[in-house]
């Protein structure tokens, strides 16, 4: 089935992404044992919270044209298959050793790289008016936290 999305569709999806990066982090820094990595994965919940934010204020600066549907759904089925594809492409639920912080730490990389590229397919179908640029910024706060994190990776491997 292809479905082309409205902008208002894609924000939605990368809502649902940075939700889902919030819990991966909470969850992970919960079950790891080291204080300074649960204070770590707990700085980045709180980047998702502020990504998720700027989405929102994207989303609710779309113009009335942006939201219109570009199929008929009534059943609302759009909406399961936007919080489909995003649950199961960045920060998906799997089995990680939170034991383990070396673990968490090289699964969080993993998402933040899974997340950047659909931020970069995200933003060939959302407008220049839409917030282009503004995907670009949460871009580059993406590639700067799989900077961050393995800085991490490589601080615990000493």
């Amino acid at each position: 089935m292809f479905h082309k999305f409205n902008a208002k569709e894609i924000l939605e999806m990368a809502e649902q992404i940075e939700k889902n990066g919030y819990t991966f982090y909470r969850k992970a820094a919960a079950d790891v044992k080291d204080p300074s990595i649960q204070s770590f994965l707990n700085e980045l919940a709180e980047m998702e919270v502020k990504h998720e934010a700027i989405f929102t204020e994207m989303k609710n600066a779309l113009s009335d044209s942006e939201k219109e549907e570009i199929v008929f759904d009534p059943y609302e089925e759009t909406a399961l298959y936007i919080q489909a594809l995003a649950d199961t492409r960045v920060f998906y639920q799997k089995q990680i050793d939170t034991s383990s912080a070396e673990e968490v730490l090289k699964e969080a990389i993993v998402a933040e790289k899974e997340s950047i590229v659909f931020y970069l397919g995200m933003k060939d179908m959302v407008s220049n008016a839409s917030g282009k640029e503004r995907i670009d910024e949460i871009i580059r706060e993406e590639m700067k936290h799989i900077q961050i994190i393995g800085n991490q990776l490589m601080h615990l491997k000493k």
